[in-house]
């Protein structure tokens, strides 16, 4: 039965190497093509670089589509070079360089090169290169300790300028409030005027009287105005509230009245005066009478010495009057300095709040909220983060958080099999949980002490077995979508991604969520990022895009 199953074998493969045969044959009658890939060293050393080039001889009208990009990992490309085209007869040979290295030492392959030409598609061979290590002559090169830790400033970033728009913004505003509303402005000359005593104010008005060229040009209605309204003035303010408004006769009547009332020591004679130069006033203003401008100089006097018979006729205020006028006036500024803290209170206010509209029509009602009030994944997003590696061979990942390592849980029947590492930051209740994992599996022995093959990994099942994880630690209705993943430098895995119902901290409760699994294998090496996220959260998405980017793989060197 044996030999039977190895004639078959040998049979198949034979129809295959006819196949394949014919195959070629056919596409020679139809290709001129000819592709071939070299570089100018194996064995290089750590940082060296090393030239690797493909050459396409072809029709001189095909169309050549080179690689472009890091498509040599674990070799990282340095520089790409241009095409040299030279002419061979019908055709052309097209050569292309790439400058490459690697900085850690070790056997690598450089794997096949994808090469296009018109609608066709032709690979290059995989070519290994030596890493070597730079060797050190101790005999030469002097040795000396570690240097000790420096610290290191962290970068304080830009906020020092939004800081320093913050205080100039509450400057201009205190200083417009303390100009416009708490600065003591310097009074007029109205103002002056207004705060001196009765007394006072009305000897000044007689002088201006005097400066005035009512009398040069014998303007006498609008002196006698002046004149009468200096006096009727200050017996309003000290003797009677009415004076302004009264009659002649009625504030004469008024006058006679406080001084038989022992309320004015005022002599009859005094009144006399005052009716006598008010009659005449009445004369010139609603009768036209028309006066000796002497007889105006006169009354002038006259008012002058009334006003000072007035005042020695008044009653010298009491100390309980003085004490009432001085809580009068305390109880004035104590109103005064109410109104400036209102006024500043509802302008701060009415600013803040214009503030807030700003900000709100700008960035938005969330965004806002969350600076005010605070928001973890905001803080997440916009605080430092952290570019690190995590197992070996080392996965590089971008995350706000460093992640902490964790013990994985593995089978006593397994660890002699399987090495596993794993980081983690957050669990599967918080906003945000991620953990990155590297496995290495160990060929078992075979009762004979020879070590068994590998199984190939398939990561389908790798993610069958990551959702029944899931699955067991409360996350229901988990809606799975798959597709390739590339990293930048050209590391392929599988994505698997998709909604769920993620437990919460209340116990049978859950919450919408996401989540995405990336699954790398390379020969007997598993390698894992898996992130769960709440479906609520508005900066999730934007952290999750930044982490999936920063992903790269290291290889391990052979």
């Amino acid at each position: 039965m044996t030999l039977k199953l190895q004639i078959i074998n040998h049979s198949i493969k034979q129809q295959k190497a006819i196949v394949l045969a014919f195959f070629f044959v056919l596409f020679s009658l139809f290709s001129y093509a000819q592709v071939s890939s070299s570089i100018d060293s194996t064995s290089i050393k750590i940082g060296e670089e090393i030239i690797y080039k493909i050459e396409v001889e072809t029709d001189s009208l095909a169309l050549v589509v080179f690689p472009e990009g890091q498509t040599f990992s674990p070799l990282e490309m340095i520089e790409s070079y241009a095409i040299d085209t030279t002419k061979l007869d019908a055709t052309f040979r097209l050569i292309k360089k790439y400058g490459l290295t690697q900085f850690d030492s070790g056997a690598y392959a450089i794997p096949k090169q994808k090469i296009i030409i018109n609608d066709k598609t032709f690979f290059t061979d995989s070519l290994r290169v030596e890493v070597n290590t730079v060797a050190i002559d101790t005999t030469k090169q002097g040795l000396y300790d570690i240097k000790p830790l420096i610290a290191v400033q962290k970068a304080t970033g830009n906020w020092w300028i939004y800081l320093l728009i913050a205080i100039a913004s509450i400057a201009l505003v205190a200083f417009l409030m303390y100009w416009f509303i708490w600065r003591q402005k310097p009074l007029t000359e109205a103002e002056e005027i207004a705060l001196l005593p009765p007394y006072d104010r009305a000897k000044l008005a007689l002088k201006k009287l005097d400066d005035s060229n009512y009398l040069q040009t014998e303007n006498l209605k609008e002196y006698y105005s002046e004149l009468t309204f200096i006096i009727r003035k200050y017996l309003d303010e000290k003797v009677y509230d009415r004076a302004l408004e009264s009659t002649t006769d009625e504030l004469v009547h008024r006058l006679n009245l406080l001084k038989d009332g022992n309320q004015i020591e005022l002599s009859t004679n005094d009144i006399r005066n005052i009716e006598t130069i008010l009659k005449r006033a009445d004369l010139v203003k609603f009768a036209k009478s028309a006066p000796d401008v002497a007889l105006a100089e006169i009354d002038r006097k006259t008012v002058d010495i009334e006003i000072d018979q007035v005042k020695s006729a008044l009653p010298q205020p009491t100390e309980a009057e003085k004490l009432k006028d001085k809580r009068y006036k305390e109880e004035q500024e104590k109103r005064k300095k109410k109104r400036k803290v209102v006024l500043t209170i509802v302008l701060s206010l009415a600013l803040l709040f214009l503030t807030l509209v700003g900000f709100i029509a700008t960035y938005g009602f969330t965004y806002v909220k969350d600076t005010i009030i605070g928001n973890e994944s905001k803080t997440l997003l916009e605080g430092h983060w952290v570019t690190s590696e995590y197992g070996y061979p080392p996965i590089t990942i971008a995350t706000p958080i460093v992640l902490k390592r964790i013990e994985a849980p593995i089978p006593d029947a397994l660890k002699e099999q399987v090495k596993n590492t794993m980081f983690v930051y957050g669990s599967l209740i918080d906003n945000l949980n991620i953990a990155v994992s590297t496995t290495a599996f160990t060929a078992p022995q075979n009762e004979q002490g020879e070590k068994q093959e590998v199984p190939e990994i398939d990561l389908n099942i790798v993610v069958d077995g990551a959702l029944k994880e899931l699955e067991n630690k409360g996350t229901i209705n988990i809606v799975l979508n798959k597709e390739k993943f590339i990293t930048p430098r050209g590391a392929e895995g599988l994505k698997a991604f998709g909604t769920a119902d993620m437990p919460t901290v209340l116990s049978g409760k859950t919450e919408k969520g996401k989540y995405i699994i990336l699954s790398f294998t390379s020969q007997n090496i598993l390698q894992q990022v898996i992130i769960t996220w709440k479906d609520n959260d508005d900066y999730a998405e934007a952290i999750i895009e930044r982490i999936i980017n920063s992903i790269e793989l290291k290889p391990k060197a052979e």
